[in-house]
């Protein structure tokens, strides 16, 4: 790379992450008519070419919570289109997620310091308070993150997507042993509902990778992750059960084991379900040193229902 072309980038990045993409593009046509083979230069304006017309829509709300949503709604999108010609240059994707996670934070806390969005907000409250402290965690700033997921937690504590989120702000801060607890409570509560975009830290991408492996994807691989978290040893910080939460998780695994055997349900959907459920009551049980017959009574249900994952479990 010329030495030219690495100004006009650096220009180019900083403008990014200002969220003046309108420079930034100016900027890298102006880098590309003299080095037109630049790949990074190419793979820049390919991420701006995908924002301007979605920053152009944003901007036609008035609400600002909207334009906010609107950009997030987004990020998925555009991870995926960037890796599509696998042109990946981390430069680039980080300048480009430091300006539209400043754009949307800037759009969420107008949400929430405007007087006239009080009582909306009200309403909207944890997932604003989700998003604004999801905004923070994209731009590296966790000690705000926690603040705000821990006031949406508040507003809704038992939100496995706010969960997840504060997992991997734990993990990210160099917290793992509260990241774990965290993440396991998040795929026990709703595995589905995790939105695994949007997590960053070593220790979820990695789970995510060694169960991908296994030959899972979309739905399954959501529902396989807390089994292969506890196979893996990721989900092994364990805690015992209230008395309400050991009612409710046995009658869980009843109504599972009930669904698994009746003709026309999604039994590959099912089955990591019960398994991970399975999973909780032992931990429960060795955590208050119950009898050793009752881990044995699920341990054989484990056996019976999946013979591998029995395998991998006990060995």
């Amino acid at each position: 790379m010329n030495t030219q072309s690495e100004v006009k980038l650096s220009q180019a990045y900083k403008n990014l992450k200002e969220g003046k993409f309108e420079d930034a593009w100016k900027i890298l046509q102006d880098a590309w008519s003299f080095d037109l083979d630049n790949k990074e230069i190419q793979a820049a304006i390919k991420c701006i070419n995908f924002w301007k017309d979605r920053l152009a829509k944003a901007e036609q709300y008035q609400d600002p919570y909207e334009k906010g949503e609107s950009l997030l709604s987004q990020w998925k999108a555009f991870t995926r289109f960037m890796d599509k010609d696998g042109q990946y240059f981390e430069r680039s994707m980080y300048a480009v997620r430091q300006g539209i996670f400043s754009l949307a934070l800037k759009y969420y806390n107008e949400t929430l310091s405007s007087k006239a969005a009080q009582q909306r907000n009200v309403q909207i409250g944890p997932d604003l308070y989700r998003k604004a402290g999801l905004c923070y965690k994209k731009l590296g700033d966790y000690e705000n993150a926690l603040k705000f997921l821990e006031s949406a937690c508040q507003l809704c504590p038992n939100s496995a997507t706010i969960f997840a989120e504060m997992a991997d702000c734990y993990a990210l801060c160099g917290n793992e042993r509260t990241a774990k607890v965290f993440f396991r409570e998040a795929f026990f509560v709703d595995a589905q509902s995790v939105d695994l975009s949007l997590l960053d830290s070593e220790l979820i991408c990695y789970l995510v990778k060694q169960t991908a492996e296994n030959g899972f994807t979309g739905v399954l691989l959501q529902e396989w992750i807390p089994v292969y978290g506890v196979l893996f040893g990721v989900f092994n910080v364990k805690r015992e059960l209230g008395a309400i939460e050991i009612g409710k998780l046995k009658q869980k695994i009843y109504s599972l084991e009930v669904s698994i055997h009746q003709r026309g349900n999604d039994v590959q959907v099912l089955m990591p379900q019960l398994i991970n459920h399975y999973f909780w009551l032992i931990d429960h049980y060795i955590t208050v040193g119950e009898d050793r017959a009752r881990i044995n009574e699920i341990l054989l249900k484990l056996k019976v229902l999946n013979p591998s994952i029995y395998e991998k479990y006990t060995m």
